[in-house]
C-alpha cells in the first residue's frame, strides 16, 4: 500500500515510517526538507499523487494558542482538499487523550485540528494517544534551569511512541477499524516522579521539583487527571519502567 506520513522526521512520525517500511508498504515522507508544506500547501498535491491513505503526526513550533489552532486547523483543511483530488481513501490522524477539557495551548490546537478534519470529505480515523514515555525527556529540555527541572503536575498514563505507531499503522492498513480509538500505557503515573526516575538514571539535573503554574489555563486539567484515558481505552505496553530500562540501563 501506498501510504504518506506527514511529519515523517518528527517524534512519531519516524517510528510510523519504519513500521510501515518493515511491514512492505510503500511510504511517501512529507516533510517540509522533502519539498512539502503542508501549512502553505505547497508540493501537497504532487506529494499525494497515488497514496492510498494519509497519516497525520504532524506537530507545531508554537504553543501560542490562536497560532497552534490555525496552524492544525490549516493543514488539516490542506490535507482533506488534496486527498480528496488525490482519491486518497481515508486519513489517520494521531490526536492526544482529553484534550476537550482544554482551552489553550498544544491541546487547543489539537482538538482544532480533530474538528476541521472531521468537516472534510475524506474518511478520519482519529488516534487519540496519552503522553508518550519519550513526553520525560522532553521536560528535562524544557523545564531545566541550573541543577533542577520545574515538571508541571500531570497525572498520566505513559506509553512508548513506537506503540503509538503501530498502532497508526494498524489504522492506516485496516479495512475495518474504529473512527475513534484511544491508547494508553498501562500504569497511571504521576509525571514528576517519572520525569525524576528519567534524571536519575541520566545523572542530571540533580532535582525534579513538581509545580503548579496558576498562570497556564490548563493547569488543573493537566492536576486533576483529564490527560487519563477513560473506558474502553487500548491499554498497550512496555510500562514505562521497562521503556526506562531498555534505553537507559540502571
Amino acid at each position: 500500500m501506498r501510504i504518506a506520513v506527514i511529519g515523517a522526521s518528527g517524534r512519531v512520525g519516524r517510528e510510523v515510517v519504519e513500521v510501515l517500511r518493515e511491514q512492505g508498504h510503500e511510504v511517501v515522507a512529507i516533510t517540509r526538507s522533502a519539498g512539502v508544506d503542508v501549512y502553505s500547501g505547497a508540493g501537497l498535491g504532487q506529494a499525494l499523487n497515488g497514496v492510498e491513505v494519509v497519516i497525520d503526526a504532524a506537530n507545531a513550533a508554537t504553543t501560542e494558542t490562536d497560532a497552534v489552532r490555525d496552524y492544525f486547523r490549516t493543514i488539516a483543511r490542506n490535507v482533506q482538499q488534496e486527498a480528496l483530488d488525490a482519491g486518497v481513501r481515508r486519513i489517520v490522524v494521531v490526536s492526544i487523550i482529553g484534550i476537550d477539557a482544554f482551552t489553550a495551548g498544544h491541546y487547543a490546537g489539537k482538538l482544532a485540528q480533530e474538528q476541521a478534519y472531521l468537516e472534510g470529505p475524506v474518511p478520519v480515523r482519529i488516534l487519540r494517544a496519552a503522553q508518550f514515555h519519550e513526553f520525560t525527556e522532553m521536560m528535562l529540555d524544557w523545564t531545566t534551569q541550573g541543577d533542577t527541572a520545574h515538571v508541571p503536575a500531570t497525572r498520566t498514563q505513559l506509553i512508548a511512541a513506537r506503540t503509538v505507531a503501530e498502532q497508526l499503522a494498524a489504522l492506516a492498513v485496516a479495512e475495518s477499524a474504529p473512527d475513534r480509538l484511544e491508547i494508553a500505557g498501562p500504569d497511571e503515573l504521576n509525571l514528576a516522579a517519572a520525569t525524576a526516575k528519567l534524571a536519575a538514571r541520566r545523572g542530571t539535573p540533580l532535582q525534579v521539583e513538581e509545580v503548579l503554574d496558576t498562570s497556564d489555563p490548563n493547569h488543573r486539567a493537566q492536576a486533576d487527571g483529564a490527560l487519563l484515558p477513560g473506558p474502553g481505552t487500548l491499554i498497550a505496553g512496555p510500562s514505562f519502567e521497562e521503556w526506562l530500562d531498555r534505553h537507559y540501563p540502571a
